[in-house]
């Protein structure tokens, strides 16, 4: 009964406004983040372009999009790399950077051979190392 109602054509169309409406929003979050993230204007700079992008949105975004693109997609890279530095710096330290079983056994064979640890110290080491 309701597919007699509401064509296929009509679903179709309202299906593209929809995605339209998502998809605008979408852009206006990117840009209002956008704008709170940047440290190289003030915040009556701030208030200017999101006072613009709300009462004048459709030229607000334009204007901003065709004005900051290039500031704005050198942001997102900087924070990207960041952020990617933040995680390998996370992942050396958690990882203990000590090369393994075989790099514990070589330093404990250093002190073996200096004569810092004794036989069984070693062989003790060792079992651990291979252990984990």
């Amino acid at each position: 009964m309701l597919a007699a109602d509401y064509p296929f054509l009509d679903l179709m169309w309202t299906m593209i406004i929809f995605f339209l409406w998502i998809a605008w929003f979408w852009l206006l979050f990117a840009i209002w983040g956008d704008i709170f993230r940047r440290r190289d204007i003030t915040g009556f700079g701030k208030a200017a372009w999101l006072g613009f992008t709300l009462f004048l949105p459709f030229l607000g975004v334009l204007v901003y999009l065709i004005s900051q693109s290039d500031e704005m997609a050198q942001r997102n890279m900087e924070r990207a790399q960041a952020q990617q530095a933040k995680f390998d710096d996370y992942v050396r330290t958690t990882a203990g950077g000590g090369g393994g079983a075989a790099a514990e056994i070589e330093k404990a064979s250093a002190l073996l051979s200096n004569g810092t640890i004794t036989q069984a110290e070693f062989d003790a080491i060792k079992a651990r190392a291979l252990a984990t």
